[in-house]
């Protein structure tokens, strides 16, 4: 091989994670190219960005500015470039903010100016990564989404990837978490089927932290532990730290506070030889609530204040909160020998005037509560009374009628999907023959689908440019449910979904899956029809009619549905390997959504593009409305403009039948 082929082979072992054989082979590079010549410049950056991945940074600072000096000599301006890339990224693992923007900048002008444009996507993203640790995601997901444009356009099936994968973890820390999924899951199919199963591996552990998020504590430990064997295989220390921390947080929250504090330690020890001051800080602070659990005070106020230098000397404000915070909750611990309101008052008072200024309500929320507390032992009425009410207006701030639906949503589509894929699985287990495995597929998953599944096609995914979606929603369900027998909510649920499933049949849609006491259902997928939306605004109609069938047990009074209906592109696919679901992602299925939550009971409520798409297939697009030739024809009435949450100003109507 020439020198440029082992090269060329040392960067792709660098990208699949064989961190071993990368070294091995740029080393041979070193010893057989002349100091000073490009080729061996390069070796060099292959090495220094090898052991920047392990974690050894002093080696990688040394090394970088040897290459650098030669490089600013000769003129290498390439070199310079990605010298400049892998201190950017060092330096932002050591949360050294300031000085990785200024060297990942100088990349980006550097690579821009050479015309390498696959260099360039990535300087941008790392660029949005900053961002995003200093808590800007508009800045973050302004350079991301560029970077993913460019990406695209070049057809950098790699990037991406990587650039989906880290727009999800943008969308995670806004709490959008069917967004985050939706990123993340792309990303992770296409980085598994490029067969990169270290970055897969990466992105799976942040699909772990939303299933975390979600309280599904068994599957999001699953994700981490197969996550954690490939990177602790990879010699990734960095990543194999912060899996042990999120393990370590699922045992705290299950109350197993010893293996939360084994589990933790092994993470503050991988941190701190990787020199990973912020993840450091984290597992630090983790740690001292840990011992705060097990009531050993004294490590826990140690650990708690090493936590607070470490995140003053890094200038990480909400980790400057966040442990301020805990130091106060544990002075407020009355069987804490050093309790001191005093010492409480004054740490939580810091800390809630920090969350205030961040704008992070959940801390703040604690911190109200622990304020409301010790005022109220010290019985300072007055100042209990108005952190008793800051408390109770944020708690009703940030738990909000839509947010708990939403959560609610959340939990009952999990728990439903995973329901319908164990139920998958036992019967797959059972069919010995190919025509019993035919009509089990054809069972779970759309019949075309089915058979490219047992065709032999592994991975399935489609963009489809036009669907109708809807999501449809038993109003009042938690208070209808609470007055009725387990048996008798079932039975109800089965009888108005399968009334649901024979209409859908009728009509040419696709169910997609129930959520709870929910609904979701497309038109136009997987099989695509030029009039999805007439299909779909019929069965609608029809959902209603078939409601007025159906009353309460206990009241006697009519069920009613609030409906949603959206049309636009979605990405429809199979996910899983031996559990398979046939499911939709996409900003149609996001609207969709919002279309029924804003919605009214009793109503359809539709989008400006559902009645455009609607009108595209009766050929009536741009006319004004006519008169409905049957009944059932849907007649559409203008609901106004209205603010629909995270899409902004939208026109929508409610679709009604025909009373003439």
């Amino acid at each position: 091989m020439t020198h440029k082929e082992l090269l060329d082979a040392a960067q792709e072992e660098i990208r699949i994670g064989n961190h071993i054989e990368a070294l091995r082979l740029a080393n041979i590079v070193c010893t057989e190219t002349l100091p000073k010549t490009e080729m061996h410049c390069e070796a060099s950056l292959c090495i220094a960005d090898t052991e920047r991945t392990l974690g050894h940074h002093d080696h990688v600072q040394s090394l970088v500015e040897q290459t650098l000096s030669i490089a600013n000599e000769f003129g290498y301006e390439l070199v310079k470039a990605r010298a400049y890339t892998i201190l950017g990224i060092m330096y932002m693992s050591l949360s050294e903010l300031p000085r990785a923007l200024d060297y990942l900048t100088k990349s980006l002008d550097i690579f821009t100016a050479l015309g390498d444009t696959n260099r360039a996507v990535l300087a941008t993203s790392n660029i949005g990564m900053i961002y995003q640790e200093l808590a800007d995601y508009t800045g973050a997901l302004a350079y991301m989404n560029k970077a993913l444009a460019d990406a695209t356009r070049i057809d950098n099936k790699e990037s991406v990837a990587r650039i989906s994968s880290t727009i999800g973890t943008v969308y995670f820390a806004l709490s959008d978490y069917p967004r985050a999924l939706e990123y993340m899951s792309n990303g992770f199919a296409v980085l598994s089927e490029l067969g990169q199963e270290v970055n897969a591996a990466r992105v799976s552990s942040n699909i772990g932290n939303i299933y975390a998020e979600l309280s599904d504590y068994t599957l999001a430990l699953e994700y981490y532990t197969k996550s954690l064997k490939i990177l602790t295989e990879a010699g990734d220390k960095a990543w194999s730290g912060r899996i042990l921390n999120n393990i370590g947080n699922i045992y705290y929250l299950l109350a197993d506070y010893p293996l939360a504090l084994e589990t933790m330690l092994k993470a503050l020890v991988l941190h701190n030889e990787c020199s990973e001051k912020y993840s450091a800080a984290l597992v630090t602070g983790n740690i001292g609530l840990t011992y705060l659990e097990l009531q050993d005070y004294s490590l826990a106020m140690e650990y708690m204040h090493r936590a607070l230098d470490m995140y003053l000397q890094i200038g990480e404000s909400a980790g400057v909160a966040g442990t301020t915070g805990s130091i106060g909750l544990l002075y407020a611990r009355k069987n804490f020998d050093g309790y001191d309101p005093k010492k409480a008052e004054e740490y939580l008072l810091k800390a809630a005037s920090l969350n205030e200024q961040l704008g992070t309500k959940r801390p703040l929320l604690d911190n109200y509560f622990t304020l409301a507390g010790v005022y109220e032992h010290e019985k300072r009425w007055e100042d209990f009374a108005v952190f008793f009410k800051k408390y109770h207006y944020l708690k009703e701030e940030v738990q909000s009628e839509e947010a708990k639906n939403l959560a609610e949503k959340y939990d009952n589509e999990r728990r439903e999907a995973e329901r319908e894929k164990q139920i998958a699985l036992e019967r797959a287990a059972t069919q010995a023959r190919i025509d019993e495995q035919q009509k089990l597929l054809h069972n779970v998953l759309p019949p075309t689908i089915a058979d490219k599944i047992l065709g032999g096609r592994t991975l399935i995914a489609e963009k489809l440019p036009s669907v109708s979606v809807l999501f449809a929603d038993i109003v009042n369900f938690t208070k209808l449910s609470q007055r009725i027998t387990p048996e008798e909510l079932v039975e109800g649920l089965d009888r108005i979904f399968s009334a649901f499933d024979n209409l859908a049949e009728k009509y040419g849609l696709e169910k997609i899956k129930t959520i709870g006491d929910a609904y979701m259902v497309v038109s136009g997928a997987p099989l695509q029809r030029e009039e999805h939306a007439q299909a779909m605004a019929l069965f609608a109609i029809e959902m209603l009619e078939a409601m007025k069938e159906f009353r309460s047990i206990s009241t006697g009074e009519e069920i009613q549905l609030r409906i949603g209906i959206h049309s636009g592109e979605v990405v429809a696919g199979v996910i899983g390997k031996k559990k398979f679901a046939y499911d939709l992602w996409g900003d149609a299925v996001n609207t969709a959504s919002r279309m029924e939550s804003h919605g009214e009971p009793g109503k359809i409520h539709v989008s400006e593009e559902f009645k455009q798409a609607f009108l595209l297939g009766t050929g009536r697009q741009g006319q004004p409305q006519k008169s409905p030739t049957s009944p059932m024809s849907p007649l559409f009435t203008n609901r106004g403009e209205m603010d629909i949450k995270g899409k902004g100003m939208m026109k929508t109507y409610f679709l009604e039948k025909s009373t003439t």
